[in-house]
């Protein structure tokens, strides 16, 4: 039978060495709770053994939109695997939760053993990078759904909080935001940033016209940044109440969305000024600010909002783990 299906176009081998090719790397994102072996019907979790005692489960999905384009253009899929994870776990970690667990679903009209087992070196990296451990996934080959050398790609993460300790805390005004800045893009805006260049001419392989050091190409494909480790030790702090991640709507849509319906954020414009690869898109582009600010992170990809007084506790935390952070403005009442 399985030379008969080989035939109409799907290959039950190539997805068996698949899976035995990266069983070494899932089982490297082990950790408490999750031995993170593959090959069962379905992935196990401890709770109890990750040390929880009253946990809130905390469920996020997601895939990474039209940026697949820009790895299927210049060839680097070792890193989108990481945008995979990040855009799950970053969600989850704005309810207050700690991912746990991971899912992946690859499908693709014809399977590459190399370009798949890449993949999923990336979404095992961004477990790493989370600390979740990938216990599971589908690999799907669909001869005619998809283009020649193409795929796509969706997850799925699981984490916990205690009850007591769910983000968000009771925001009040007066409280202030602090900006961690992203690593690029991120995962958001990707159809109308290849539009811009494709209209700007630009080639991917070409030196950024706003970096010469870095090709276009390597400066889009930028993997998206993990929050986790430098995010979740400051949960603890009770002054910490609130973590937008900056995702499709920019810092105008997301930070709304941890706030109660009688505040607003008040953003300090001075200190939200457009990185290169944004201050491209909008020239070239001739975007107004209100469409970068709504459809990029426009170089902050995650905002906490903290009590005054924690402020400088908390910048020194963020640095101290490697991120660039600083304050975007405060919490005012609606008028």
């Amino acid at each position: 039978m399985s030379d008969a299906y080989k035939k109409a176009g799907v290959d039950i081998d190539a997805g068996d060495r698949l899976v035995k090719a990266i069983g070494p790397l899932a089982k490297a994102t082990a950790r408490a709770g999750a031995d993170a072996s593959l090959g069962g019907f379905g992935g196990l979790f401890d709770l109890k053994a990750a040390g929880f005692q009253d946990p809130i489960l905390v469920s996020g999905t997601d895939g990474v939109g039209t940026k697949l384009k820009i790895a299927f253009e210049t060839g680097r899929h070792d890193t989108i695997g990481i945008d995979l994870v990040a855009m799950c776990v970053n969600d989850v970690l704005a309810q207050g939760a700690e991912p746990l667990f991971f899912l992946d679903y690859f499908a693709t009209g014809k399977l590459d053993e190399a370009t798949a087992a890449s993949v999923v070196a990336g979404i095992a990296e961004g477990c790493r990078l989370a600390g979740c451990a990938l216990i599971g996934g589908e690999t799907a080959e669909m001869p005619g759904m998809y283009v020649d050398g193409e795929y796509d790609l969706a997850g799925f993460c699981v984490g916990a909080a205690e009850r007591n300790s769910l983000l968000p805390r009771q925001v009040a005004v007066g409280d202030v935001m602090i900006g961690l800045a992203s690593s690029g893009a991120h995962s958001n805006g990707y159809s109308l940033i290849r539009k811009i260049a494709a209209e700007a001419g630009a080639n991917y392989d070409a030196p950024a016209p706003f970096d010469s050091g870095t090709s276009l190409g390597e400066s889009l494909i930028a993997p998206t940044r993990i929050y986790v480790k430098s995010v979740l030790p400051l949960l603890s702090n009770r002054d910490v109440k609130a973590f937008a991640h900056i995702t499709g709507g920019g810092l105008t849509d997301n930070v709304p969305r941890v706030l109660a319906g009688n505040l607003s954020p008040r953003f300090d414009e001075k200190a939200l000024g457009l990185p290169p690869l944004f201050q491209w898109l909008r020239e070239a582009g001739s975007l107004s600010l209100a469409d970068m600010s709504r459809t990029f992170n426009c170089g902050i990809g995650g905002a906490l909002v903290c009590a005054p007084g924690a402020v400088d506790e908390v910048l020194t935390a963020l640095k101290s783990t490697g991120e660039a952070a600083h304050v975007i403005g405060d919490i005012v009442e609606q008028s």
